[in-house]
């Protein structure tokens, strides 16, 4: 069953606004985001463009701080091409802020306000910042990482006084709020490098996608057209803004066409419904993970009273769709999938219960997605006698890859990593021709006879847990840094009534092991979503000839302690620690009574 049209739109109408107002971004490459937004501000003036919890900017407002930015941006000697480290939570700044650093070339990395540690010096040295710029409640999180970071990258902050930085909010107030002339900075370019926007990837730390000003465009444009968005629609946003759809997509798509961005700084589902109302929001960006809270919470007495008229996000499980649509009202759900450093993107404006998108068939030619055979264990693509892949057959699961463009065009390019090794690692080579190249997107999927695809599942190393991706090999890493701790390998396992896979690793110990310790370790080293929800005391882990752990094993046992002999602990967030699991927990959990 799809869902029913809205007004008379259609899926191809959808894909007609979409691709009629990403047209005219080729062919004017002076007009960036940051440019855009003065003309924004200039027809839509007083209007509210982003709704924080502490403060509502204009267009006009909006504008005026992020020229300011660019001001202080140049201020600090940061020539195009160099970068600024953003470390702040969600709020209207957060934009101006990026929206400024760009305006004059530079380039904004989008840091993970979850990071800690090792990970977050990692994310912060491979862009080589010229600057930090950290709200004054995350700048603690730098304590203890000085020393692992390049002191010439200068720290400021916004939004409090720390010692030792300076403050952004002061400096801003004796800056010019007009519009950069080309005298003061030239324009960037639609080719020009914007952000950086991390990626557990499939292996390792945190890796820096690059995303040009034309992705952002792309992007905000797209999601406008396929929203159908208005003056009058308002966007309820609680998704983080270091990542592309919380920080870009969610936004850009409204600012665009006059639209209002609410802001909140996380996800609540107590809150949720109260502010939808209250806030007379007519859209909201979802994960499939917040649609599962939603639905396990209390019936609220506002979850029906509201004006939303569409819910746009990704992850919204098949087990769940329609008990979600159903109890809440929502008239349209726009699925799609993409990922930051991808290619190509998948769109399900029908509304079919757990598809992840099409291609519609008049645009397959112009956005070429494949399904390719690989081999389960390795994760590795089949090559048949030719040394090519072969496509999968319906309802065959097959890795998707995405065409890469050899012309230099937009569509189909892949820009990469910061690191030239890691980018290479997501091409593959000779597929269906010799000499051609796809994306890996890394993920398994299943295509039925009309052409729907169906997320399966993850390959290789990195599952997904809380709507984040965890890289086996950091979480792995952050456990064996534990002295006690002599072997250990890391996979997701999935928990009845939770998207993704939860966080499981398999401990060979040098004697006991001191699990209150290893938990205070790992909080020091991991974001939460990252750190291991169960442990497995094992003798030895088993490894292929190649040295590389063998998982299928492990990952089919999974928690149930009734399979295996060895030891299983659960991290008891009630009690602050890990606690032996047993038959009478483990069958808590898969009643749904067990808090994560």
């Amino acid at each position: 069953m799809t869902q029913p049209s809205l007004a008379g739109d259609t899926p191809n109408k959808a894909w007609a606004r979409a691709l009629a107002l990403t047209a005219p971004i080729a062919r004017d490459p002076e007009t960036t985001l940051p440019i855009l937004m003065g003309q924004l501000a200039d027809k839509y003036g007083d209007n509210p463009a982003l709704v924080g919890e502490d403060e509502t900017l204009t267009y006009r407002e909006l504008s005026v701080r992020a020229n300011r930015y660019a001001r202080w941006t140049l201020q600090q000697g940061i020539a195009p091409g160099e970068v600024v480290c953003l470390v702040m939570q969600n709020c209207p700044d957060y934009l101006a802020a990026w929206l400024g650093i760009t305006r004059t070339g530079a380039v904004a990395a989008l840091v993970n306000t979850n990071l800690v540690g090792e990970s977050l010096a990692h994310a912060i040295r491979v862009v080589s910042p010229k600057c930090i710029l950290l709200g004054a409640d995350l700048a603690p999180s730098l304590t203890g990482i000085e020393s692992m970071l390049e002191p010439s990258a200068r720290r400021w902050v916004r939004g409090g006084a720390v010692k030792g930085m300076s403050s952004v909010d002061v400096a801003l107030t004796d800056l010019e709020s007009t519009p950069l002339t080309v005298a003061e900075c030239a324009l960037p370019t639609t080719h020009d490098r914007a952000l950086y926007i991390y990626t557990s990837g499939t292996t390792g730390l945190p890796k820096a996608a690059k995303v040009s000003h034309h992705r952002l465009l792309q992007w905000s444009y797209w999601f406008a057209g396929m929203l159908d968005t208005t003056e009058s629609d308002r966007m309820y946003n609680c998704l983080p803004m270091y990542h592309s759809v919380g920080g870009v997509v969610a936004i850009g798509a409204l600012l665009v066409n006059g639209g209002s961005v609410v802001l909140r700084r996380k996800f609540s589902s107590r809150a949720f419904w109260e502010d939808i109302v209250h806030l007379d929001c007519t859209l909201f960006q979802y994960i499939g993970e917040l649609c599962r809270f939603l639905l396990s919470a209390p019936t609220h007495a506002r979850e029906r009273d509201h004006r939303i008229r569409v819910a746009c996000g990704n992850g919204l499980r098949p087990d769940i769709w329609e008990a979600f649509r159903s109890r809440f009202g929502i008239p349209r759900i726009l699925e799609f999938y993409a990922a930051t450093e991808a290619n190509f993107s998948l769109y399900n404006c029908e509304g079919k219960p757990g598809a992840i998108g099409r291609i519609p068939p008049f645009l397959v030619h112009r956005f070429p997605v494949a399904l390719v055979r690989c081999n389960a264990h390795t994760g590795e693509p089949i090559r048949n006698e030719d040394g090519l892949c072969d496509r999968c057959g319906v309802d065959e699961i097959g890795e998707a890859l995405g065409r890469i463009a050899h012309d230099g065009s937009a569509e189909g390019r892949f820009d990469g990593y910061t690191d030239p090794a890691a980018s290479e690692r997501k091409i593959l080579r000779d597929v269906f021709k010799k000499g051609d190249a796809w994306f890996r997107s890394g993920d398994l999927m299943r295509r039925d006879s009309a052409g729907f695809l169906y997320f399966v599942d993850r390959i290789g190393d990195t599952f997904r847990w809380k709507g984040e991706n965890v890289a086996t090999g950091e979480v792995a890493e952050a456990v064996c840094a534990w002295p006690e701790v002599r072997d250990a390998t890391v996979y997701g396992v999935e928990v009845p009534g939770h998207d993704g896979r939860a966080g499981m690793v398999a401990v060979v110990t040098d004697g006991e092991l001191d699990l209150s310790g290893l938990r205070s370790h790992l909080s020091k080293r991991l974001p939460e979503y990252a750190r291991p929800v169960f442990v497995r005391l094992v003798s030895a882990i088993e490894s292929t000839g190649t040295f590389k752990p063998t998982k299928q094993g492990l990952v089919s046992t999974g928690f149930n302690p009734g399979t295996t002999a060895d030891v299983l602990y659960v991290n008891d967030r009630e009690r602050d620690s890990y606690v032996r699991l047993d038959s009478t927990m483990f069958d808590q959990i898969r009643a749904g009574r067990f808090r994560f």
